[in-house]
């Protein structure tokens, strides 16, 4: 959850309409901080409402910055197709049998001179990758994370066999935003930095990786329109996202400029805020009205 954030809707969710102009075909969500409790858990509630939209033959696709390692244990919400978007469009993954199936990694070039550019900026900084073989860092490369399990070296130079999805850097003692500022100005057009909540951490992909970019791929390959998807988010690496769908929500726990985009607001991810719209739209589909609203929204 953003921090400061109120666990309750700034304003209604509205009216879901339903209309032939306005098929829903797809629904795309974020994990953490919208789809999941604060806990991390998936509700009960929110479980059931995703396995009736599928039911009702809309697809569901998550969305997350999350990589490969960390979808395991939600296997059972990826749906019949079994696919997860990962690492902030970086990796279709296979959750089920473990595989990536695509990805798209930074060349070897670009993480050498954009790591240069970061030390001689920001003294003390440190890195980490991921990359289908999983997670691997530099050994002062330290967070809540860290295990004596961890694949490390001295150097990133010694960690892009194979190349890397997402890079993560951080920088102890740069206060978060002047650090995400900073590493935003120089990577400039040779990669994409995000945020998706961690504080102090950046989180880099290739040029024109973003989770827009592969639910734009993914709904090409299915014939599937941008007008036709529904999609949640909570953080400013889901703004992408966002833009790009027909119709976009932002949970009321969200960070601020991503409350200030989206198409709606809905109730907060510990108040199973995308079940709630979800319940809504099968709700308009089998009672054929053209608008509803949210209970309690």
């Amino acid at each position: 959850m953003w921090p400061g954030a109120a666990c309750a809707s700034r304003r209604r969710v509205g009216e879901v309409v339903v209309t032939r102009a306005s098929l829903v075909r797809l629904v795309a969500t974020d994990l953490d901080g919208t789809l999941l409790r604060s806990d991390g858990l998936c509700s009960g509630r929110t479980r059931a409402a995703l396995a009736a939209v599928e039911r009702a033959g809309i697809q569901v696709v998550l969305v997350t910055a999350r990589p490969p390692r960390w979808l395991h244990d939600l296997a059972d919400l990826v749906g019949e197709h079994g696919l997860a978007l990962c690492g902030n469009g970086a990796f279709v993954y296979d959750v089920r049998s473990r595989q990536v199936r695509d990805e798209h990694c930074l060349a070897a070039a670009d993480v050498l001179k954009i790591a240069v550019d970061l030390r001689n900026a920001l003294p003390g900084v440190v890195f980490a990758v991921e990359s289908r073989l999983g997670y691997r860092r530099e050994r002062d490369f330290l967070d809540e994370y860290t295990t004596l399990q961890d694949v490390s070296a001295a150097t990133l130079e010694e960690l892009l066999d194979p190349l890397p999805g997402k890079v993560l850097a951080r920088c102890d003692g740069v206060p978060a935003l002047q650090f995400h500022r900073i590493v935003d100005e120089l990577v400039g057009d040779r990669g994409v930095v995000s945020y998706s909540g961690a504080p102090g951490l950046a989180e880099i992909t290739a040029a024109g990786v973003t989770k827009a970019a592969a639910l734009g791929d993914w709904c090409t390959a299915q014939g599937i329109d941008s007008a036709d998807v529904y999609a949640f988010g909570d953080m400013p690496n889901d703004l992408p996202m966002l833009r790009w769908v027909g119709r976009s929500f932002g949970v009321a726990n969200a960070h601020p400029d991503v409350l200030d985009m989206v198409d709606e607001v809905c109730p907060c991810n510990d108040d199973d805020g995308v079940a709630q719209v979800l319940e809504a739209l099968l709700a308009g589909i089998d009672q054929r009205t053209t608008g509803i609203a949210v209970a309690g929204a």
